[in-house]
């Protein structure tokens, strides 16, 4: 297996700018710094987002959003969706035969008037009645 010599494409690189050697380069000087000014120093390093000390557009706009670290159970109205009210056992899976739910649902929240005579049939942790006890 021969080896080729390993050389960049033609045209796709560039040699470096020589800044700061001398008048006659065309870049000595200020070495493309223009004058003074805070870009022109050494170390200069400007913040994401720095406007030139007038607030900044990211500050300027109110917070926006937020994410619970808590998750949304699915909520099913049980006077509305009376056959889950019939069902023997209540569980996520006993919820899936009688009513059309995603397989992403971890949690289940059974709402309406007569959610609570529900709570002795519920056989699975991840199903939960809603009102004040």
């Amino acid at each position: 297996m021969g080896l080729e010599k390993l050389t960049p494409s033609a045209g796709s690189t560039r040699e470096t700018k020589r800044l700061g050697r001398g008048q006659g380069s065309g870049q000595g000087k200020t070495a493309g710094k223009g004058h003074k000014g805070q870009r022109a120093r050494k170390g200069y390093n400007e913040k994401r987002g720095f406007e030139g000390g007038q607030q900044p557009l990211q500050r300027r706009l109110p917070k926006v959003g937020f994410a619970s670290k808590f998750e949304k159970p699915y909520v099913i109205n049980v006077e509305k969706i009376t056959a889950v009210k019939e069902l023997g056992e209540i569980t996520i899976a006993s919820i899936a035969t009688v009513h059309k739910i995603s397989r992403s649902v971890t949690k289940i929240k059974l709402i309406g008037a007569s959610a609570k005579t529900l709570v002795s049939k519920i056989k699975d942790e991840n199903v939960i009645v809603s009102g004040r006890a």
